[in-house]
């Protein structure tokens, strides 16, 4: 994978027809991977498993999915099936999540999130390796007392996480096989994200990590209108501490300062910036932002630059 899109579907229309459509669409476009959120809708798992039967020339991914209210053999369960489905393109993200959503919706305390991190991660990895686990932790407990592989998952699955604290990074180059961060611009990726991932990694024996960097932006002529949009639509991120750290590394004070918004030249220059600063991968979301014509320009030019 090298230059995606996080495709998100608003309206009446069914939303699993409205996805693969916009898949083909972006699979049309040269795009090589489609990626899709978790909140308290679609299960992000099976929509990629979904679109990835599908549309056979995209690689999918979920970015990504909470530990809290989840369970280590569920999501091993999901991720298998959705990687036997697609054959061995679908790749597992995760995320610590937030106090407010874990709180308010799951009525769990948000507390010791890298802790938790690291007792799912292990878990998990059990799992999806061999197929099989048995991981008793302080917060959480996974046995198998019957198998749990998958045939057609034999492979495993990626594991990635969206960490951007220098806490979750340290567990995610030890346990995963990358991470995603989002809002985190160039400057915060090589400047702190990479070299933080990849001497954990190094620590730990594991290869260089993954760095599918998630950024919000869009190809349009109306620079202003669209990013006083994007403050409106970002504002959420900035009351979360790691996605405010990332963007204030990153030289911003708003989060939709790092959101990438201009034309064509303006959009490539930023999708060089982010590979020169260690990202392996490049995910744009956020690019319905300005309108349908402006969404299909966008992916035309990121088409390209995948190709």
């Amino acid at each position: 994978m090298t230059v995606g899109v996080a495709l998100h579907t608003t309206g009446p229309e069914n939303q699993i027809d409205a996805t693969v459509r916009l898949a083909r669409e972006a699979a049309a476009a040269g795009l090589r991977s489609a990626w899709f959120g978790q909140t308290f809708g679609a299960d992000s798992p099976q929509l990629a498993a979904i679109v990835g039967r599908e549309v056979p020339d995209l690689q999918v991914g979920t970015s990504a999915v909470p530990v809290f209210g989840r369970h280590p053999l569920i999501v091993s369960s999901q991720a298998q099936t959705a990687q036997a489905a697609t054959h061995g393109r679908y790749h597992l993200g995760l995320a610590l999540g937030t106090k407010l959503l874990t709180e308010g919706g799951f009525g769990i305390p948000f507390e010791r999130p890298v802790a938790r991190l690291r007792e799912f991660l292990t878990a998990l990895r059990q799992l999806t390796d061999t197929g099989t686990a048995d991981f008793h932790g302080e917060l959480l407990t996974a046995t198998t007392p019957i198998p749990a592989r998958v045939p057609g998952a034999e492979a495993g699955v990626p594991l990635l996480v969206a960490a951007m604290g220098p806490q979750a990074l340290r567990v995610s180059g030890e346990l995963a096989d990358g991470v995603l961060p989002y809002l985190a611009g160039p400057r915060a990726l090589a400047g702190h994200i990479v070299p933080a991932v990849t001497a954990a990694a190094e620590a730990a024996g594991r290869p260089a990590p993954r760095i599918v960097a998630l950024v919000h932006g869009v190809v349009t002529d109306d620079v202003d209108s669209v990013r006083e949009k994007a403050t409106e639509q970002l504002a959420f991120y900035e009351q979360i501490p790691s996605y405010a750290r990332a963007v204030e590394l990153s030289g911003g004070r708003r989060a939709s300062d790092v959101a990438v918004i201009g034309d064509e030249k303006t959009v490539a220059a930023e999708v060089r910036r982010y590979r020169d600063a260690g990202a392996t991968e490049v995910v744009f979301s956020g690019t319905d932002l300005a309108g349908e014509a402006d969404r299909l320009r966008t992916w035309a030019l990121l088409g390209e630059l995948a190709n």
